[in-house]
């Protein structure tokens, strides 16, 4: 299979690609390249053609499997931990101290991750991936029974830490992946493919958590036993990745790889994977918006929290759970509907189009929300769930596509850095001006700006007018 970044950029006669050349100045690290941006992408098959194309695609039907069972046990986990430390009887959270949580729980490794991502462009990634796994089953086991011992939230933080940063591992490592399973046009189709069948799972994981907790109770030995719980699928996940053959997920050898020590590689990981990201328009425009989509849905996640957290009529499972799980369940949806959709919309509209469509309903979306009425921002969880998706899977498209597989890893996370740091920093800033009932329309019209000037950055970078 050729590398992704290779400069052979095959015509098709049932899909169009545009060839970018752009030049660069050699830095350290940084190697002039030639990029192929696919702006359409082949025409989606009907159900019965795909099928047949997943049947015989044996090493991504495997990585498919390991996807859905991590996202699985990785919505159980975030859906327990949600239900332990924020929905918990036994512990109560303000505003502040859920935006603390956050920050414990993903910033660190947010940081991190890229200088860690330089390991997925090195080592073997099925190693990687057992690896991972292993270490988030003795974690997550480690939770269940800090819980059940009723530790305070700082330890418990800290692991939930580590469990997230290598979830997030695996989920980079996923991604970047899945150009050596596939041929090359049909990358756009599979990754909808497995980001649809991860979506639903991780959905699925969330929902699933309510059943243990509504049988055994909210408190710590609830949520004690709906980490054990979480064990299981992990441990699957571990079994999964073992099946596969050494050096089948890459990386390849090409003249783009990094070479020198590991410590070398690690250290620069951020630098190859900033510059990476600078040099391929189509990634820099769609992160600007992809981050932007996550600064907006962290202010509205902590809106929303504080919500229902301070109704006068929490529901059955306590403290407004229910209600907050209605309004991710309404956002996944969204993202699963989108999933599903997007090689249809990206085939017919090119990705630039689409994403700039999609932050620009996001913006319009976004003003409806304002008047606070939770059936409103359900509707409205529900179709920025739908925008951002779009977003995100042009934005992986132009990962896929556009970068070499010696540096996709570096630019995955890269990406899931920024991800999770937009979120974070959004919800920090939300929780300093947040009234005390959640109901703030200003903070909104807020969401509505950062969706804005994502756009209007989208716009301007990624532009295939821009040569």
């Amino acid at each position: 299979m050729k590398s992704s970044g290779s400069s052979d950029c095959a015509t098709s006669t049932s899909w169009h690609r545009d060839c970018l050349q752009v030049a660069n100045k050699p830095g350290p690290g940084q190697i002039s390249r030639e990029l192929c941006t696919v702006d359409r992408v082949a025409p989606p098959r009907a159900p019965r053609a795909l099928w047949h194309s997943l049947r015989g695609l044996t090493e991504f039907r495997r990585l498919l499997e390991l996807r859905a069972v991590s996202q699985f046990g990785d919505g159980l986990f975030q859906a327990g931990l949600a239900g332990a430390i924020l929905f918990n009887p036994e512990r109560q959270a303000e505003p502040w101290q859920i935006a603390a949580a956050f920050a414990v729980m993903f910033l660190p490794y947010s940081v991190l991750g890229p200088f860690a991502g330089a390991l997925l462009d090195r080592w073997d990634r099925r190693l990687v991936l057992i690896g991972a796994n292993l270490g988030r089953l003795v974690v997550v086991l480690l939770v269940g029974v800090l819980l059940a011992f009723g530790i305070g939230d700082v330890p418990i933080l800290c692991c939930a830490l580590i469990v997230n940063g290598l979830t997030r591992f695996v989920s980079s490592g996923l991604s970047a992946s899945l150009p050596d399973v596939v041929p090359r046009d049909q990358v756009v189709t599979m990754n909808s493919v497995a980001t649809a069948v991860g979506a639903l799972a991780a959905f699925l994981g969330a929902d699933f958590m309510l059943l243990p907790r509504l049988v055994v109770g909210a408190d710590d030995t609830g949520a004690a036993v709906v980490m054990f719980i979480v064990s299981l699928p992990v441990a699957f996940a571990l079994w999964l990745s073992v099946r596969f053959g050494p050096h089948v997920l890459g990386p390849h050898e090409s003249k783009r790889a990094i070479h020198g020590s590991v410590f070398y590689a690690v250290s620069t990981g951020w630098v190859h994977g900033a510059r990476t990201v600078l040099a391929v328009r189509p990634v820099a425009g769609t992160l600007a918006g992809l981050a932007a989509h996550r600064m907006a849905f962290g202010i509205n996640t902590l809106l929303v929290l504080v919500m229902v957290r301070h109704t006068d009529n929490p529901d059955l499972t306590g403290l407004g759970l229910g209600t907050a799980v209605v309004f991710v369940a309404a956002g996944g949806t969204g993202q699963f509907l989108a999933t599903v959709a997007a090689p249809a919309v990206i085939a017919r509209f090119g990705r630039y189009a689409t994403a700039n469509g999609a932050l620009g309903f996001a913006v319009a979306v976004q003003l409806v929300a304002i008047s606070l009425q939770m059936p409103v921002l359900l509707g409205c969880g529900f179709l920025l769930g739908a925008a951002g998706q779009l977003v995100k899977l042009c934005a992986d498209s132009a990962m896929q596509i556009d970068v070499d597989d010696a540096l996709r890893g570096h630019v995955f996370t890269v990406q899931d850095a920024l991800f999770w740091i937009a979120f974070v920093l959004a919800i920090a800033a939300t929780a300093a001006v947040i009234p005390a009932d959640g109901r703030s329309p200003g903070l909104v019209a807020a969401g509505a700006a950062a969706y804005l000037i994502g756009l209007g950055l989208h716009a301007a970078v990624a532009s295939p007018k821009r040569g």
